[in-house]
């Protein structure tokens, strides 16, 4: 089983994660930002994933370090579970609408980490239970720096961050579920190594 739990503790935040690529879809999702805890469902339910997070940040400074802290776990986690990417379909996109709103992510399980992000480019406006797009970027930012991914996102159409933050994880679910499918033999590369 592709199963992984990492615990970061830094001064700033706690955070305990359990994936499981495999399923079954769930877990216990507690982090302080209920918003956060309605994303990272997103990610159980569209990526049908096992995934448990129990996680304590310095909300009264801000929800940046708890955010980003989330994603760099998760990051780890899956690196974790994906252990050299052996049969990887390791390519794969997905769209999600979410009302007037439409969010593509292209990702990559290279090894190589790097975000391709624009949405703080396209005036998206207000936040959604104290994130905005800025934290959608940060989360993003370490779950592809501790993974290894190339992960692009781009909203095709939307303003409200409400629906642009809720798209971009559920079309980040689903793009995650296809990528780490086992579906060949081999390491999906031609050098060898991911």
């Amino acid at each position: 089983m592709r199963q992984a739990k990492i615990e970061r503790v830094t001064s700033e935040t706690e955070v305990i994660v359990e994936l499981g690529l495999d399923g079954p879809p769930g877990g216990a999702l507690s982090t302080g930002l209920g918003f956060l805890d309605h994303m990272l469902e997103q990610l159980q339910r569209h990526g049908r994933f096992k995934l448990a997070v129990e996680a304590r940040g310095d909300l009264e400074v801000d929800v940046h370090h708890l955010v980003e802290d989330v994603g760099i776990t998760l990051g780890m986690a899956l690196k974790e579970c994906l252990a050299g990417g052996q049969g990887l379909e390791r390519y794969a996109s997905a769209f999600a609408p979410m009302d007037e709103t439409l969010v593509h992510v292209v990702l990559d399980v290279s090894g190589r980490p790097y975000l391709g992000f624009e949405p703080e480019e396209l005036n998206i406006e207000g936040e959604a239970g104290g994130m905005n797009v800025y934290h959608l970027r940060e989360f993003l930012r370490g779950l592809a720096n501790h993974a290894g991914l190339t992960l692009h996102l781009r909203v095709l159409s939307g303003r409200e961050a409400h629906h642009v933050i809720e798209a971009a994880f559920k079309a980040l679910a689903r793009a995650l579920y296809a990528a780490t499918r086992v579906t060949r033999e081999d390491l999906p590369s031609t050098k060898g190594v991911l």
